[in-house]
């Protein structure tokens, strides 16, 4: 599918970052034939942002797909996460400002116990730094500029959520969800119910629908 690309996003990369480099590459590819590319040629966009500090799957459409965006967004997602215990963040990630909460250590049960309380359909409420627009803004940037952000809840579905290693303060997981979900939120909600505090230090997007991560193309200068 000449009109699909898979790009597994690098650390540091926004997804407009990666929208870029394919649409550099095309121009290049035009350039070399001693052409210049149209702005329909140059046409690129992309089904779903990546948080910067997270790494993995990016669907990124060139000219007439890009008119089918808005079915991409709603496809599933899988992601691998590590949820680091004891802080908070003040954006949910790495990014943030970080503040600690306690130094309380949950057993592995309770751990489990916690994460199946987030199985099945629930209710998030989405980081204030997100790309959401309100009143046409974004979102990040109207918290940027330290204005206070109510954000909308919404129902999201985790329809799988696994403990993949616990190892304190870390806490690893793979889960399959909803379009709409947040990561970030979710583990700040588990480490609400931990009463420990918690906060997303990495996360990998692996699978969209039917896309995995396997499956993308090898673009060396994209790193």
């Amino acid at each position: 599918m000449e009109d699909i690309v898979l790009i597994d996003k690098p650390v540091g990369w926004t997804s407009f970052d990666v929208v870029a480099k394919i649409r550099g590459k095309i121009r290049a590819q035009y350039t070399a034939k001693g052409e210049k590319p149209t702005k329909k040629q140059l046409r690129v966009g992309h089904a779903g942002t990546l948080d910067p500090f997270a790494t993995g799957l990016v669907i990124i459409l060139i000219g007439e797909a890009c008119k089918k965006a808005g079915e991409f967004l709603k496809l599933d997602k899988t992601y691998e996460f590590t949820a680091k215990l004891g802080e908070i963040s003040s954006t949910g990630d790495p990014e943030g400002e970080l503040k600690t909460v306690n130094d309380a250590k949950p057993t592995e049960k309770a751990v489990l116990q916690a994460l199946k309380q987030f199985e099945g359909v629930i209710t998030q409420v989405p980081p204030a730094f997100s790309a959401i627009k309100i009143n046409g803004k974004r979102a990040y940037k109207l918290a940027r500029e330290g204005k206070v952000v109510e954000m909308p809840a919404r129902q999201v579905t985790i329809k799988r959520i696994e403990l993949v290693e616990y190892n304190y303060p870390y806490l690893k997981c793979v889960c399959d969800v909803s379009s709409g979900t947040y990561i970030r939120t979710l583990v700040e909600d588990i480490g609400k119910a931990l009463k420990t505090g918690a906060y997303c230090k990495e996360l990998r997007r692996t699978q969209i629908d039917r896309f995995k991560i396997t499956d993308v193309q090898d673009f060396p200068d994209i790193k």
